[in-house]
């Protein structure tokens, strides 16, 4: 193993991550937005190789609003922490509030949903509970696109206990008073050598930089510096993430890099505090793309799991709906095999509005392939499944029954604009109601299509470039639907065998 790592270290579409150490184990989550289940948690012993753990919640609150998709909305920015004993995550809900779980492990069980600060707009909270003095507060960011004000930060001092505010809120950071800066977000909160400190990007997530800011008192006044920014590199934007330290003392720093298709990317850099007391990231302030490892035992090298044999009709943690799930959609059996049932829905054209669509993550990597074998096996006319590329655009491949009874090879999409699918290819007959399907993933995340139905693969229709959503990276998705209106009842299933994700 050599003795040093390669940016980024996790390379698929980590948003916003958050990390804590606890003990020799470090954890991480990430934004998870309207995907069920959210809030991811990953586990690290090494701070290079991550594995997913688990999630920390089961469904989206209200479960009205989150029966179908918000692909932007749901969980934003969560911190991590961990306090008397207990794991702690805040996000915040643009549409509803702060809200706060905690559980005695990281698996769990974590607590239900609390509302901490109900509004409009606030986002990126982050707690602290100040071991010297015992007090406890919070900061968060606004979404102007839900309160009208941005660029600022908000904060509170905190009941211990995390269940309520003691205060009104103050503006602790106004960055319009700063020349330069915009779009300041993003907060994580510290206490380091007397001082408090707030690590916090700005400038917008593609071009911005991350900034610290510190003060003796926790509302301020705030004196700031730009810690990182990407400078002669290709990390543009190097942005929002959180500082952790090793038990040894060495300090990192964990951020996002917005990579278009492939989502946010997770970088780590190495930190150090200089002689004048600021924090000095990566390079003298530049993102590195190679490093010394962190002084830490050596680890197998991992990665969050993409292959999935769908044991006795289960999938992996890698996987979530675009929606909150309903009883049904997956059936579990004795063999292996994901076996998901072909839903009915008024929106069979258009991926986009449907729930039950189980996603993974694009992978980053510059050559993949993601493969799957799938057997429609619905009798019902017009009953289709298939694997997707799903975005502000999508793509798919898969199979559909025809009105005859055949079952024909379909290629279908359609463009951001676009209300209805169209075909990508033009449809062959699938003789034995199989396929093995393929999409070929090159740089700039254009996807190849190509698919086997007994005669050996063939390319079909034109190479896709994958888009993501506002904030969310393109998904990877396995589904099977039929039109028709819902409450009609389902109509047969579909079954998708070896899941793989391949470098090419």
């Amino acid at each position: 193993m050599t003795d040093e790592y390669t940016n980024p270290v996790l390379n698929a579409d980590w948003s916003d991550p958050d990390v804590v150490r606890v003990g020799d184990d470090f954890y991480l989550t990430a934004s998870s937005f309207g995907r069920v289940p959210g809030l991811p948690l990953l586990h690290s012993r090494d701070l290079v190789n991550w594995t997913l753990v688990g999630h920390a919640l089961d469904r989206l609150e209200p479960a009205r609003e989150f029966a179908r998709p918000r692909h932007d909305c749901g969980v934003w920015a969560p911190s991590l922490r961990h306090h008397d004993d207990r794991f702690w995550i805040f996000w915040g809900d643009p549409d509803q509030g702060i809200f706060q779980i905690n559980a005695p492990e990281i698996r769990g069980p974590w607590t239900k949903p609390h509302l901490l600060k109900e509004g409009k707009g606030l986002i990126d909270p982050c707690p602290l509970w100040d071991d010297e003095t015992g007090e406890a507060y919070l900061v968060h960011a606004w979404a102007k696109s839900r309160s009208g004000v941005k660029n600022r930060l908000t904060g509170h001092r905190m009941h211990p206990d995390g269940t309520s505010l003691l205060d009104e809120g103050k503006v602790i950071v106004d960055a319009d008073r700063i020349p330069g800066w915009f779009t300041l977000e993003g907060p994580k909160l510290y206490r380091h050598d007397g001082w408090f400190w707030i690590f916090a990007p700005a400038g917008g997530v593609e071009t911005g930089w991350q900034g610290a800011f510190r003060s003796r008192g926790f509302f301020g006044p705030y004196e700031e510096r730009v810690v990182l920014e990407q400078k002669d590199t290709d990390v543009n934007g190097p942005h929002q993430g959180g500082w952790v330290r090793t038990p040894s003392g060495e300090d990192w720093f964990l951020h996002f890099q917005q990579r278009g298709a492939y989502g946010r990317v997770v970088h780590l850099q190495p930190m150090r505090w200089g002689a004048d007391g600021w924090p000095v990231l990566g390079d003298d302030g530049a993102p590195v793309a190679v490093h010394k490892r962190p002084g830490l035992p050596p680890q197998p090298p991992a990665a969050p799991a993409t292959d999935d044999d769908f044991p006795g009709g289960r999938y992996g943690r890698q996987w979530q709906w675009t929606a909150n799930p309903r009883d049904g959609w997956a059936t579990q059996h004795s063999g292996d095999g994901l076996r998901l049932t072909c839903v009915r829905s008024a929106d069979a054209h258009d991926l986009r509005r449907l729930p039950n669509v189980l996603t993974q993550r694009l992978p980053g990597t510059p050559a993949a392939a993601a493969e799957v074998t799938l057997r429609l096996d619905s009798g019902e006319p017009g009953a289709r499944a298939g694997l997707a590329v799903l975005g502000d655009a999508f793509s798919w491949i898969g199979l559909q029954r025809g009105a005859d009874g055949t079952v024909h090879l379909v290629h279908r999409y359609a463009e951001p604009v676009a209300e209805h699918e169209r075909d990508a290819e033009h449809a062959r007959l699938a003789p034995d109601g199989t396929a093995r399907l393929r999409i070929e993933i090159r740089p700039g995340a254009r996807c190849r299509f190509l698919a086997d139905t007994g005669d050996g693969l063939r390319p079909s229709g034109q190479v896709f470039a994958a888009t993501p959503w506002r904030w969310v990276g393109a998904l990877l998705g396995l589904f099977a639907l039929a039109p028709g209106d819902d409450g009609q009842g389902h109509a047969g299933a579909a079954t998708f065998t070896q899941f793989r994700i391949t470098a090419i």
